[in-house]
């Protein structure tokens, strides 16, 4: 396991919720001198009390072992704040809409900062009916491919995976579509903002 819990996160949390070592030894089931032992370094908590912990604390397990404490005030979930993660070992692509800490093959995912659309990496948009069909112009080998494409709007999100050696392209329901993602392997991610596409 490449991460774990750190006795300065067990201790800024125990003073966050204003406990003694005491008070937490307690609840956990174990000695003071435990506790004392974890904040300062000589020794670590059984994996087993891993969920008491966080349980405690009212965090994930993800958050205890990351010490991000993850504070989601997106309670209306607006697609439009839509973040992006990518793992960089098996490609596992996921969408969230707030604050969230996410982990893949035990590496800690960050969200990925969406550049603007470039000479490189340009996306088209044509309008099929009730539908808009999105096309990037890029390579689409097993090396360099776009792996992803994403519409969305304030009330959902579209995603369609692709695969190397396929088309770079994908459909989507209008459906008050504003903004337009994609991912590629080597560069990252891009989006296009179109804020009058509904009126084309």
């Amino acid at each position: 396991m490449n991460q774990y819990v750190t006795g300065a996160v067990i201790k800024e949390l125990r003073e966050k919720n204003k406990m003694t070592q005491a008070n937490l030894a307690e609840k956990l089931c174990v000695t003071d001198k435990a506790i004392s032992k974890w904040e300062t370094g000589k020794g670590y908590p059984d994996i087993t009390l891993l969920e008491p912990i966080a349980s405690v604390f009212n965090i994930s397990i993800t958050e205890l072992i990351s010490g991000n404490a993850v504070n989601n005030a997106n309670v209306s979930a607006n697609m439009m704040r839509s973040k992006f993660f990518v793992c960089p070992v098996c490609g596992n692509s996921i969408h969230g809409m707030g604050e969230a800490v996410i982990s893949c093959h035990g590496i800690t995912l960050y969200p990925l900062e969406a550049e603007k659309t470039d000479q490189t990496h340009k996306v088209a948009i044509e309008r099929v009916e009730d539908e808009y069909f999105v096309t990037v112009d890029h390579e689409m080998s097993k090396q360099h491919h776009i792996s992803f494409i994403a519409t969305t709007s304030p009330d959902r999100i579209q995603m369609v995976k692709l695969y190397p050696e396929g088309n770079a392209e994908a459909r989507f329901k209008i459906n008050g579509v504003k903004d337009v993602y994609f991912y590629c392997n080597k560069d990252g991610l891009f989006k296009s903002s179109l804020p009058l596409i509904n009126s084309l």
